[in-house]
């Protein structure tokens, strides 16, 4: 059971509270806000359909923002990780990608041939792996499912829109 984003519509609520979120860890940690800092926030939320890399994150800020550097935009990133705003996360090649914290547990797929990752949500395969922690006396915290392969529009067509 493939699902589309069941949270599309309380995502720009979810947004917000992020923000909140993200100010609020500022201040506990006694840090500033900085229009660099904002202007990455922003440009990372806007693109919360995408697991995004450092690289293509800088490359979105630099089309309003040249002078933002890389160290910037990683720092920021981090700083989002800490405050548990977004995910990082490292699939088959290597490289780390970032996704907005929406609180909401999904797995993935992933293309081996042009990197496409798809989300999607399962009630079955969860009741199943919880059925399988318990049955081994096993309390779980968390955990996540990345299933590697080639996409369907590779396989039919040959070619892939999403290949680099």
């Amino acid at each position: 059971m493939l699902s589309t984003d069941p949270l599309a519509k309380a995502k720009p609520v979810k947004k917000q509270a992020l923000r909140q979120k993200l100010s609020d860890y500022l201040s506990t940690n006694q840090l500033k806000s900085t229009k660099q800092r904002d202007v990455i926030v922003e440009t990372f939320f806007s693109m919360d359909d995408k697991h995004v890399t450092i690289d293509e994150l800088l490359e979105e800020v630099r089309k309003t923002h040249e002078s933002i550097g890389y160290a910037t935009v990683y720092r920021t990133l981090m700083l989002l990780v800490e405050a548990k705003i977004a995910h990082q996360r490292q699939f088959h090649d290597g490289q780390s990608r970032f996704e907005l914290n929406l609180a909401h547990h999904h797995d993935h797929l992933i293309c081996l041939d042009c990197d496409q990752i798809i989300e999607f949500e399962n009630d079955t395969i969860e009741t199943i792996q919880e059925e399988i922690a318990e049955s081994k006396g096993f309390e779980l915290a968390h955990h996540k499912m990345e299933l590697y392969g080639h996409c369907q529009t590779l396989k039919k067509t040959g070619k892939c829109p999403h290949q680099k």
